[in-house]
């Protein structure tokens, strides 16, 4: 349910109305936009009357929402919410992101000259696998601990923030000192991890699952922000469909779809999506195109013996390139490109 005040209301009878909202067991989250102030009303509003609701002089009128994931519902948050991180980068309202870097951590070499390549070429955050979750238990799985170590040591080098998945919950004091926790496709519906990062205050990069429904993912950012954490971003990678032409099939038109149901920045990943470096260019561009809040594209200095998803990445040249061909599609001083004036909050 949500509560649509008056541009005039006392803020006094305001809060006033929140202290006997609270008082029923319901959370209430605020946006002030330039006309108007929306209420969201998070737990159980069936007792609430909405008759009662009305008759106050503050309200103008009362709408119940029939999406089951309320914090993340556009509804609730008409603005798009805009995340900053430690380095002033932002992402979301306008603001475009790109996060860069190799599949796995492989040694100290390998990642800080990564990292510098795609700083010079104009990524924003520093991507790289510490923890990696593979389909065969003899795959490459990552340094762990280790991993985590030189991403920190890329960053002190470059100092660009760092996004790299986490699998499990008990991992999470490894991640102290991680910029954006990314959780990937397998963990979209680990509930408990997600309980547990919506205790944190600080990003977290949640991809979509190669088979859950928008619906679905929504519901997910649900479980962290219920938690009090409301930076999420969203990251569309693909999904498994019949074609085997492609690694996975990357349904563009969930951008503006995700755009429209809910506030949070939407991210992409072109390179699981396809699998193909040869591909990762022109998905990447068209998902700018499309609106897309930012890219995460895997970058490696030798793909052909990456130890990890080698033939999906870019060479710090060619992910060069494709950066000029972003910028003319999407400037970067452009914030005005998505939705509008960007608001922080």
């Amino acid at each position: 349910m949500i509560v649509i005040l008056r541009k005039d209301a006392d803020p006094q009878q305001v809060e006033l109305f929140d202290n006997w909202l609270h008082s029923m067991g319901l959370e209430t989250h605020k946006s002030i936009g330039a006309n108007h102030t929306i209420v969201g009303l998070v737990g159980d509003t069936s007792r609430v009357d909405i008759e009662s609701i009305l008759a106050l002089d503050i309200v103008e009128t009362v709408r119940r929402i029939q999406e089951p994931y309320k914090n993340a519902n556009r509804k609730f948050h008409e603005q798009d919410t805009v995340i900053t991180l430690s380095s002033g980068a932002q992402i979301g309202g306008g603001h475009f992101l790109v996060m860069a870097g190799p599949c796995s951590v492989e040694n100290e070499d390998q990642i800080i000259g990564v990292a510098q390549a795609v700083k010079a070429a104009g990524a924003h955050v520093l991507r790289g696998g510490a923890f990696k979750p593979r389909t065969s238990p003899y795959a490459f799985q990552g340094l762990h601990e280790e991993g985590i170590r030189l991403l920190l040591k890329a960053r002190e080098a470059t100092g660009l923030p760092i996004v790299t998945e986490i699998m499990d919950a008990q991992h999470l004091p490894l991640f102290e000192d991680i910029d954006i926790i990314q959780v990937g496709a397998r963990n979209m519906q680990n509930f408990e991890l997600l309980k547990q990062l919506g205790k944190l205050r600080k990003p977290i990069l949640l991809k979509r699952g190669m088979a859950n429904t928008l619906q679905e993912l929504l519901m997910s950012a649900e479980y962290i922000m219920a938690g009090g954490n409301d930076q999420v971003i969203l990251c569309e990678r693909g999904i498994r469909t019949f074609e085997t032409a492609t690694r996975n099939t990357m349904d563009l038109s969930v951008i503006p779809v995700l755009h429209e149901l809910s506030h949070l920045p939407v991210v992409v990943d072109p390179s699981h999506a396809t699998g193909r470096w040869q591909l990762v260019p022109p998905l990447a561009l068209g998902a700018t195109a499309c609106g897309a809040d930012g890219l995460i594209i895997e970058v490696h200095n030798d793909p052909e013996h990456a130890l990890c998803d080698g033939p999906q990445s870019l060479r710090p040249d060619r992910f060069a390139d494709l950066m000029g061909k972003i910028k003319s599609v999407r400037p970067s001083a452009d914030h005005s490109f998505m939705t509008g004036t960007p608001v922080v909050e």
